[in-house]
């Protein structure tokens, strides 16, 4: 079988492998698949996240074997230039490839920065996605391949009910989140019926998580003494992406085209992220203060840790998100396994052992 990824983008930035990128590719590869990942052009080769599985990195063109840590067969794997806003490399890589599944996750995913580059979000998130939908129909592939679409947890923006789930309306507070309701719209404005298609919350190495994970282990190690965030209050459902690529693939592999909410179910925030991050490097976050001058402050050092800067709040917020997975437990026999709790540690680890070794990453 054969696959194609496409992979996330990072505002105006070449796009790199993000962590649901790499776990899909690690995922797929070890049931036996041959992958082909797409991702933009860059003065400078960016696949760090895929270093274990691809094992000379330089040879995007060309591609190479390999195998894989846990996986003993000889595996394959080849990467392609692309981009979601040029549709003729789009049909020249579908036709070459022949994928029997697609798995888009491209997107400029940066929901602050969308707001500041709607037009490139749109045009990247929104009518990329119909150029590769396109290029499926142009290749004559609709009939044989099966289609992923990444979308986002963004799209409930104002929630018109809790928890959310499939048949809850859109309400989009950004242009991330319209873009993606965008795209909906024109699925079925075109009548294109691809074998599958899914929908799927995110999480991203941009979000505010990663920068609590990275800013407590650049804290820990000394490299850093204070960060600043918005909204401490805002409510998430996080899960790890490891178990969402497996979601990914289980949806695929139905006999009709399903949509899916994939989410743990449970509600945490950001301050609650916060503390539980220092709290595994051994430190005590106690809240000061109200609203703007809010304060986070080490109990057992005195030392002020977390500030609160006006500068991160979104013009238009997005306070409560919490998914309903019940369906995909029901049909796909999908749920979480990655704690809340497991899910904060391993990323400070992760974040330590990134830091340790390059301050600057």
């Amino acid at each position: 079988m054969v696959v194609c990824v496409f992979l996330k983008t990072q505002n105006n930035s070449p796009s790199v492998w993000f962590q649901d990128g790499s776990y899909l590719a690690e995922f797929l590869l070890a049931k036996g698949y041959e992958v082909h990942g797409i991702l933009r052009r860059s003065s400078s080769f960016n696949t760090g996240r895929i270093e274990h599985l691809y094992h000379n990195p330089q040879t995007h063109t060309e591609g190479s074997d390999f195998t894989g840590s846990a996986v003993t067969a000889v595996l394959h794997m080849k990467l392609h230039y692309g981009d979601l806003t040029d549709s003729t490399c789009l049909v020249k890589i579908i036709n070459e490839v022949k994928p029997t599944e697609i798995y888009n996750l491209g997107a400029q995913s940066h929901v602050k920065i969308s707001f500041d580059l709607a037009e490139y979000t749109a045009d990247v998130d929104g009518v990329g996605t119909l150029r590769l939908l396109d290029a499926v129909k142009t290749c004559g592939l609709t009939d044989t391949v099966r289609f992923y679409q990444a979308s986002t947890s963004e799209l409930y923006g104002k929630v018109q009910e809790i928890p959310q789930k499939e048949t809850t309306p859109f309400y989009p507070r950004s242009p991330y989140g319209h873009k993606t309701s965008s795209f909906w719209i024109k699925l079925s404005f075109l009548g294109i019926k691809l074998s599958k298609f899914a929908q799927i919350t995110n999480l991203c190495s941009n979000f505010v998580t990663r920068k609590i994970s990275r800013s407590v282990a650049k804290i820990h190690l000394g490299q850093l003494q204070c960060f600043s965030l918005g909204n401490l209050d805002s409510k998430r459902d996080w899960g790890h992406a490891k178990d969402y690529v497996e979601a990914m693939w289980l949806m695929l592999q139905q006999k009709e085209p399903i949509d899916f909410v994939i989410a743990t179910g449970e509600v945490h925030s950001v301050r609650e992220f916060v503390e539980k991050a220092f709290k595994h490097v051994g430190k005590t976050i106690v809240w000061e203060g109200k609203n703007e001058e809010e304060v986070g402050r080490c109990q057992e050092t005195g030392v002020i840790h977390v500030k609160v800067d006006p500068k991160y709040y979104r013009p238009t917020e997005v306070d409560f998100l919490q998914g309903d997975s019940s369906k995909a437990l029901k049909i796909i026999g999908w749920k979480p396994r990655v704690t809340f709790e497991e899910l904060v540690k391993e990323m400070v680890d992760a974040d330590i052992e990134l830091m340790r070794n390059n301050p600057n990453a």
